[in-house]
């Protein structure tokens, strides 16, 4: 076996013939657009959130993992300060002159993305130059496993490897992405997104004082289960009022205890407040989206400390309490303002049907909530089944099958 055989077969294990065609596929496309040049592989991963849900923005706790779906690229130095990116499925490359970054507008895809991502590599000192390169992306764009993340961590490690020496910090990769959302795409995005890409495996988050990160051991095929994600479709509604409120009726509590984010205070003290709280705050669903915070970080602590006795069960259990806290206390199910509309909850209640059944197996709504995306965890003999039915509701192609990845942004070599 060849030493690119075997870097294939670490990162995409029985798929790795199937990564080595993609990459071939995409070695021809940037020979035919940018001629012959020394090329190098490179791949970086989705993301899944696995405990956490909504905590990140108030400091809070996270378990999160990278997936098997993933974006990769064949790419060199261009030679010049211009970088090129020409991604599948797309008609136009996105282009980016490293010397008229000021001139680039926000707020226009990945092209702000990239300049935003030029900008905050270079003020942290960071080398940056041009490079061509052919993108292609399996994971699926609006299906909560974080394509826009992926692509940016992408980019990143070709900006790494092709001008820093792999020397750049995984923190600062999911700095730098953070930094060209927040920036150049407008949107208040945290870190757990651009982590989860990054460091690749099951990580524990806290992000009480800035970011710190532990790998840990966690799989969904070690319990014997597959890691399906059902896109719902998205709702009608303009989401973003509700985005917003969450962090902001959590933020609204922790003004009231005297602190900015509840990181800085404890579910004691919300307790021991929470009759007066009422009146202050005046809003009862915001106390519940406390109390579902300080719940939640206990329960990825719980998933931490039964991952470290070596209890890989326990976290299906923890899971599942806390998808029932998403619903019933963060309340991020559906839009309150528009009742009848409720695909995440239709699709719960159909997985949680098809679960109790086979008796195992567990379910939860995946991401930001309110439309979208829940995943389940399905034992390996009835995921079949499982796609089959969900799919008469929500159409074949809206599942996703796909597991934990144990390798994050990467440089796979000249392949």
């Amino acid at each position: 076996m060849s030493s690119s055989d075997m870097t294939l077969q670490l990162v995409y294990g029985d798929a790795a013939p199937a990564a080595a065609e993609r990459f071939a596929a995409l070695g021809k496309r940037f020979k035919e657009a940018f001629g012959d040049a020394a090329t190098e592989c490179f791949s970086a991963p989705g993301r899944t959130e696995i405990i956490g849900n909504h905590t990140d923005h108030n400091g809070g706790k996270i378990l999160a993992a990278s997936i098997t779906m993933d974006t990769v690229a064949v790419a060199a130095p261009s030679g010049n300060n211009v970088v090129t990116i020409i991604s599948e499925g797309y008609p136009d490359p996105i282009v980016v002159d490293i010397d008229k970054l000021a001139d680039v507008p926000h707020c226009q895809g990945s092209v702000s993305l990239v300049a935003g991502m030029l900008v905050a590599a270079r003020e942290k000192g960071y080398e940056i130059g041009g490079f061509n390169a052919t993108v292609s992306s399996e994971v699926i764009p609006a299906a909560g496993v974080s394509s826009s993340a992926s692509f940016e961590m992408l980019v990143c490690v070709i900006i790494d490897h092709l001008f820093n020496g792999d020397a750049i910090d995984t923190a600062d990769y999911a700095r730098i992405g953070q930094y060209a959302e927040n920036h150049y795409w407008d949107k208040a995005s945290g870190l757990m997104d651009q982590m989860a890409c990054a460091v690749g495996g099951t990580i524990y988050l806290d992000f009480s004082d800035g970011v710190s990160y532990e790998k840990v051991d966690f799989s969904y095929d070690a319990l014997g289960c597959d890691l399906v994600i059902v896109n719902t479709g998205k709702g009608h509604a303009d989401l973003s009022a509700e985005y917003s409120s969450v962090p902001g009726e959590m933020r609204a509590v922790a003004s009231e205890l005297g602190v900015e984010n509840l990181c800085a205070t404890k579910e004691d003290v919300l307790l021991d407040k929470i009759a007066d709280l009422r009146g202050t705050v005046g809003n009862d669903r915001a106390l519940l989206r406390a109390l579902h915070y300080f719940e939640e970080c206990g329960r990825v602590e719980n998933a931490v400390k039964a991952l470290h006795d070596g209890d890989q069960a326990r976290v299906l259990e923890l899971i599942k309490e806390s998808g029932n806290s998403s619903w019933k206390w963060l309340q991020n199910a559906y839009v309150a303002g528009v009742p009848e509309e409720q695909p995440i909850p239709l699709a719960l209640a159909l997985t949680e049907i098809f679960l109790g059944k086979i008796g195992a197996g567990v379910c939860r709504l995946h991401g930001g909530g309110f439309a979208g995306v829940i995943m389940a965890a399905v034992p390996k003999d009835h995921t079949a089944d499982y796609i089959d039915y969900m799919a008469r509701v929500f159409g074949r192609d809206n599942i996703y099958e796909t597991g934990i990845r144990q390798v994050g942004a990467t440089c796979l070599g000249s392949l």
